[in-house]
């Protein structure tokens, strides 16, 4: 498996992953915010997977910020990661996050954040955000999925509500929402319940 930057040929073939991955149309809610980010120009990097000379995945980073007391801090968020269906369950997202952190790292970023499962991202040097102090940007990303790969320039000061940039939100893809939402709550107020039982 080769992971590399993302080419102007590659473009397609990744938009086509994406939205597989996520089950939307071509011009889905996910796509269209990869495409906003890069011309807002909050991109960062993207990353394509390729097997065979197959693009079977993409990860992208964007520039977000810390709103910290001392002063705004620049961070990255991880999203998104996608990987071409047939191709899930073998390692190609691992090696994915893997190689975002270390682009992540190359940037001088404190930390890099994201919305997702924690069993997942947990496995793959990512923890609770909330419990090292940081503030989720919507009430509609749940707390147990709001994550966090702390690098090494982060300094203990640099904590607070992360802001998105503008793409996560006129694309409407932060957070979830109802009947969504509703499901995903249900299930960790279940999961809290048998921890504490």
């Amino acid at each position: 498996m080769e992971i590399r930057a993302v080419r102007p040929a590659d473009v397609p073939a990744a938009e086509e992953v994406i939205a597989a991955a996520f089950g939307e149309p071509p011009d889905g809610r996910v796509v269209r915010m990869v495409r906003a980010l890069q011309t807002g120009g909050a991109a960062r990097a993207s990353l394509v997977a390729v097997v065979d000379g197959d693009l079977v995945g993409h990860v992208g980073l964007s520039r977000a910020w810390v709103d910290a007391r001392r002063e705004l801090v620049e961070v990255l968020v991880l999203s998104p990661l996608s990987v071409r269906p047939d191709r899930q369950g073998r390692g190609v997202g691992t090696a994915l996050v893997a190689a975002a952190l270390e682009a992540a790292e190359g940037t001088g970023a404190p930390a890099v954040f994201l919305e997702g499962s924690p069993d997942y991202y947990g496995r793959r040097g990512f923890g609770f955000a909330s419990a090292l102090g940081f503030e989720r940007p919507s009430t509609r990303v749940p707390d147990p999925g709001f994550q966090v790969a702390l690098l090494s320039p982060y300094q203990p000061w640099m904590v607070g509500r992360l802001v998105y940039p503008e793409a996560f939100w006129t694309t409407d893809t932060v957070g979830l929402r109802d009947p969504e939402l509703e499901r995903v709550e249900a299930q960790i107020a279940a999961w809290r319940a048998d921890r504490s039982a």
